[in-house]
């Protein structure tokens, strides 16, 4: 059996009927797990916290590259060093 991953779920069948009920329960109660034949196959989720997702992934992007580039040779450079750029 697949996990859930949302509180509230919805098949396709209703989304197709209903969908802006579908997407009113995404922006009220978080996302939205869509089912077909009672296994998940897309989560819909509010714009609010689908951009909140992306800046975390972005910054999980950012600190795996710290921790990759520790211990090696800092460079530093003036603001005017990067203007030249």
């Amino acid at each position: 059996m697949s996990r859930i991953a949302a509180s509230q779920v919805s098949s396709i069948s209703e989304l197709k009927r209903s969908p802006a009920r579908v997407i009113e329960d995404a922006a009220e109660e978080g996302a939205v797990a869509i089912l077909s034949h009672n296994k998940p196959v897309a989560y819909l989720v509010d714009t609010e916290t689908y951009e909140a997702m992306l800046d975390r992934l972005e910054d999980y992007e950012d600190m795996k590259k710290v921790i990759a580039r520790q211990g090696q040779p800092v460079t530093y450079v003036t603001l005017d060093e990067l203007d030249d750029l």
